[in-house]
This record gives C-alpha cells, structure tokens and sequence, in this order.
C-alpha cells in the first residue's frame, strides 16, 4: 500500500496531514544549491530549520518526521547532530553520486534513525547496484524526478519514469525487500500529468511512498485562507480508492496505462 509525505514546517498543518491520514512529514532543510538547480521550476524552496524540526516533532503521534538535509559538505555532522537532537525519525541526503558520499554519510549516523537516499543525480541511478549492499535495515531509495530530468538535459520531470529509466532499478530494490518511491502527485483530475497515470506507475513498479506535490495543494499551505477549500483527508481518499482500483486491475490495465502515460508525457515534451 502507497504511503503518503508531504512538506511541511508548520505543527499546525502536520498535525492535520497526521490526522488525514498522511503517514511521513518532511521537514527540508536543503538549501545549498537548490535555488541554482531549480530556480525556474514550481518546486519547493526550503527555508526549514532545526527549530521547525522541533516544533513538528511535538505534535505528531503517528507519523515519521523526516529531515531532507543539505548535500554533503563541511558542516554535514553538526546538520546530522541538530537534526536527530531536535528529532528527527529519518534522514534524507539529497543530490549524492559517489559510494563514497553514501558510506560518508551512513558512517556519520551510525544507524540512528534510518536513512532515505535521494536518487536524483545520474550517477546515483546508475551506481544503485553498487550502493544497494550498503543500505541498512529501513533505510530507503527515493527517485527524484525534478534533479534528475535536469540532470539529464529533459525537458519534463516525468520524462525518466516515461522513458523506463526506473524499470531496472525498482526490480532490483524489490528484490533486495528496500521500499522506494518517487516523483510527487498532484490531486486527481489535477496536474500537467493525471494522478490516475502516476498512480497506476507506482502499482505496477512497486513503490511505497509519494509525495503528494505542490500542485496537490496549490502551492498553498494547507492552513491558509486559500487552502481551506481543500479537504485533505477526502482528497487522499480518491487518491486511495484510485490506488486500490490499480491493484485489482491486473497486469494488462497496468501496462495500458503504462503506453498512455508514455504518450502523454511525450506530447508535452515534444
């Protein structure tokens, strides 16, 4: 069963997510070259802090807070230190490419809190096989699909799923029993790309978590004026029903759905 994150600094709105059903908060904390990579896109920019962390942290009960750190750099260990002081449940190291930068950061903490590691450079996708024995118990791959479609000169985050980039890597983390996910979805009937069509990508590859994407809430915080129209829990409802329509549908609708998304998706880029 798919599992759901969303972004977010404020308690207030963590709360609500936990209670609708949201099972992972994501405090990001990434600010080093992000506005540089991603300055033209509709993507989160993160201003999160350690003191977010911690104010996030008292109010769940039920649901994982993960902290995306920065890339590796000089002041990786006190990040890491502030992050799990102010408790956090999980890491996510962002923008890696080396088994040296993997190892670097699984020796900095020490299985503390398990670790989501952000594929979303070229070489972290094509250097999984070497990284996958490195993982420990619960830690995570997560693809993300803005970094790596502009990493690879594409036009379209979804340009990579299209074009059959996560096929091989999703069957070797099955194999291997590590949870993975990808991309963001947008409500249904919402987004350049149907939520219907991603959906059915992450049954058919066997994802386990998503993030549901700014186009989800439009951009907004889910507590502002202009949010309140949005009714999280029956919003991730549809996206659950969708979901368990994927699963009963079989390998053929799986597949079917698989050519259209490829053809939307390249309609858009053409």
């Amino acid at each position: 069963m798919l599992q759901w994150m969303l972004i977010t600094n404020k308690a207030s709105v963590a709360r609500y997510a936990e209670a609708c059903g949201v099972g992972r908060i994501f405090v990001d904390m990434e600010v080093i070259g992000k506005q540089e990579r991603q300055g033209g896109l509709d993507s989160h920019m993160a201003s999160h802090t350690l003191a977010d962390v911690a104010r996030v942290r008292d109010v769940l009960t039920k649901a994982e807070l993960m902290v995306r750190l920065n890339p590796l750099h000089s002041d990786t260990p006190n990040e890491i230190e502030g992050a799990i002081t102010s408790g956090a449940d999980r890491l996510m190291l962002p923008m890696f490419r080396t088994l040296k930068d993997v190892q670097s950061l699984v020796d900095m903490v020490r299985s503390r809190v398990p670790i989501t590691f952000l594929a979303e450079t070229p070489q972290a996708l094509v250097r999984l096989p070497a990284y996958l024995p490195m993982l420990e118990t619960e830690d995570e791959v997560y693809f993300g699909l803005n970094d790596l479609s502009l990493g690879l000169g594409l036009k379209f985050l979804f340009e990579p799923l299209a074009g059959g980039l996560l096929d091989r890597p999703a069957v070797m983390l099955r194999d291997q029993q590590i949870p993975f996910g990808f991309g963001g979805v947008a409500r249904l009937a919402g987004g350049k790309l149907p939520a219907e069509n991603i959906l059915g990508e992450h049954v058919r590859l066997g994802s386990s978590w998503v993030i549901l994407s700014r186009a989800f809430h439009g951009g907004t915080e889910l507590d502002s004026p202009e949010s309140r129209k949005i009714d999280l829990e029956h919003e991730i409802g549809r996206l659950r029903e969708c979901e368990q329509n994927w699963r009963a549908a079989g390998n053929q609708a799986l597949e079917l759905n698989r050519q259209q998304l490829v053809q939307r998706v390249f309609s858009i880029t053409h």
